[in-house]
């Protein structure tokens, strides 16, 4: 640990510097700010890009876990741990996933996605004790999400993750000669220092979403949520989504509306197990055993 942080001195972290580049920023026109985020926010894709094995390592992680009877978790405090519990809450929807499967921590509690409760953040035992409360065992991965590294409730938690066994990712914006860590994973985008001095919701947290997104959509394609492009695992519980699943079979299929909104209703409103009773001619007890027997992969129970 750097000396400066053990007098509780964050400023030679890179996600606490000053950007040259928006040192009149109070100065700008409201055209001007525009196109100065534009040219920073770029930057935060360009390191996203840097990671792209560190994040490939994960999403392989994550998948083998879970295949296992895994649990992915993301912790994080603050704006973090906000983005993490909504990656979590946006994948059931999207991939009619178990909500038990990709879970979101955030110090605080959910009252603290919508009221500050930053302070928290510096409970180191308030992050563990979450671990165990969830029982979280060698099966589970644990995802501590930190813009500037330091966070002691994310290291709180992965530390009582490792000491669990369980697989621990640790994702934050500073090189390791400002942090130092020991976990299985290091996601690090160094996106540089943010328009607005140590404002970490901004690049960081562009950052963060782009590699989450990348993260669980992969993860998700691993697990046979995913056909060519289409999420053929969607739940389909309002009008949009409804829509969507038609279209999805209608267009695979070559069916007409009224025809794959037929099948959708056949298959117990089930994109996946319509698509497969009809390439394969079966009945949906049939189709649901393929699919079992196939780990949940439409194109493997296809074979």
């Amino acid at each position: 640990m750097n000396n400066a942080l053990k007098n509780g001195d964050r400023g030679y972290l890179l996600t606490e510097q000053a950007n040259p580049f928006s040192q009149n920023l109070d100065r700008l026109s409201a055209l001007e700010i525009v196109e100065l985020f534009n040219q920073e926010d770029a930057k935060a894709v360009a390191a996203v890009g840097q990671e792209k094995d560190a994040i490939a390592a994960a999403i392989t992680c994550i998948a083998e876990a879970l295949k296992s009877g895994g649990r992915l978790f993301y912790v994080g405090a603050g704006t973090s741990g906000r983005l993490g519990v909504l990656d979590a809450a946006e994948c059931p929807p999207t991939f009619c996933s178990d909500p038990e499967l990709i879970q979101g921590i955030l110090a605080g509690g959910m009252n603290a996605m919508v009221r500050s409760s930053e302070a928290l953040e510096d409970r180191e035992d308030d992050g563990a004790a979450a671990i165990a409360e969830r029982n979280i065992s060698d099966l589970d991965v644990v995802f501590g999400i930190t813009a500037g590294g330091t966070t002691p409730y994310v290291h709180g938690a992965l530390k009582e993750a490792k000491e669990r066994r369980a697989k621990t990712i640790f994702f934050c914006c500073v090189p390791p000669n400002q942090f130092p860590s020991q976990y299985d994973i290091e996601i690090r985008p160094l996106v540089g220092a943010e328009i607005l001095a140590g404002s970490t919701r901004l690049k960081a947290g562009t950052a963060t979403k782009l590699v989450l997104n990348t993260v669980s959509t992969g993860v998700m394609v691993q697990l046979g949520k995913v056909y060519g492009n289409r999420m053929i695992d969607v739940s389909v519980t309002n009008s949009k989504l409804e829509d969507r699943a038609i279209r999805i079979i209608s267009d695979l299929i070559s069916l007409s509306r009224e025809d794959a909104a037929m099948l959708l209703e056949r298959s117990g409103r089930r994109v996946k197990l319509a698509l497969l009773m009809h390439w394969k001619g079966i009945d949906i007890v049939s189709a649901e055993q393929l699919l079992q027997d196939a780990q949940g992969h439409l194109r493997k129970a296809m074979m």
